[in-house]
């Protein structure tokens, strides 16, 4: 069992016997495959136990990932311990405060922190990869093409009950999946969004690194600035567009920055069906509506427009 794997690996961690109380307090995300727990005991600060299966691939990935940001000197919390074997890591725990649990607040308070997250993703352009590092696949079409079809299957077919055949046949998905898999030369988050961003010490941390791989940074950028979970208005779009003209002395260009976002959205409307339908969470379900919104904008007097058209009017 997972909580079993991270207690014995943290009796060992600790060196501790069997009467030194151990409290395990889980933390819910949605990672998936992964079991996330806050661990509390008298010998020692908190600290979190992460244990991962191989349901998916860049599980494995989350140490060295991990090791090798911090040597780039990007904000990620520190691996205390691991047992890779066991598939086990114990890390430091940067509390509970990220950027999605603070969207109630003003965004000119916010805007500090996404100047710090901006910072972050500016740095991890331009680090340098070691050859001999392994990363996942990189954002080619393909994986492009594969969110699509994430997209397709989850949202469209089981979610919403319609036929997707019209949208798989329809070429301007694959034109914007070849468009945008034209350059993969820099690193990627890949899933840059505001409950993986934690805020310590005024400053934000990244979390659920794991999928790391070479790709487009407008990516990340859209991932944040249409996060479907922050649901920002079109003018706090702009503050955090300007924002990252302030950082980084260029703006996205228009058009691929927005077909970056339309493929985010699609991604993230294909997890909510996927974890709808397979997990039954339904925190997700009000999510779906808000994703749509921002789609239907993005794709607004785009080659995608008509063909989402019914879909998006679907969930409405």
């Amino acid at each position: 069992m997972p909580t079993e794997a991270i207690l014995s690996t943290v009796r060992q961690f600790l060196g501790v016997d069997p009467t030194v109380p151990i409290t395990l307090e889980p933390i819910k995300r949605g990672a998936s495959g992964r079991t996330i727990i806050r661990v509390k005991c008298p010998v020692h600060e908190p600290f979190i136990g992460i244990h991962w299966t191989e349901e998916r691939e860049d599980n494995a990935q989350f140490i060295p990932v991990a090791q090798f940001l911090a040597q780039a000197k990007l904000r990620v919390p520190a691996i205390i311990h691991e047992r890779a074997r066991y598939r086990v890591a114990l890390v430091e725990d940067l509390g509970d405060t990220d950027l999605y649990s603070l969207r109630d607040r003003p965004l000119v308070e916010r805007l500090p922190l996404y100047r710090s997250a901006f910072e972050q993703v500016d740095r991890l352009f331009y680090t340098k990869v070691p050859k001999e590092f392994h990363l996942m696949p990189p954002f080619d079409a393909d994986l492009y093409r594969w969110e699509q079809q994430y997209f397709f299957e989850y949202l469209v077919e089981d979610h919403l009950g319609m036929d997707a055949s019209p949208l798989r046949k329809n070429p301007a998905f694959n034109e914007m999946a070849e468009r945008l898999g034209t350059v993969t030369r820099h690193l990627v988050h890949r899933d840059f969004q505001s409950q993986n961003l934690m805020v310590k010490d005024g400053k934000v941390w990244l979390i659920d690194f794991q999928g790391l791989r070479r790709g487009r940074q407008e990516y990340d950028l859209a991932s944040l600035i249409f996060d479907p979970y922050m649901n920002h208005s079109r003018d706090d779009r702009e503050a955090l567009l300007a924002l990252w003209e302030e950082t980084a002395d260029e703006r996205p260009e228009p058009t691929l920055f927005h077909q970056c976002a339309a493929q985010r959205l699609m991604q993230a409307l294909g997890a909510y069906g996927n974890i709808l339908k397979n997990r039954g969470d339904e925190w997700y379900r009000p999510h779906i509506a808000t994703a749509a919104r921002l789609l239907e904008e993005v794709t607004a007097g785009t080659s995608l427009e008509p063909a989402l058209a019914p879909v998006l009017a679907a969930i409405r």
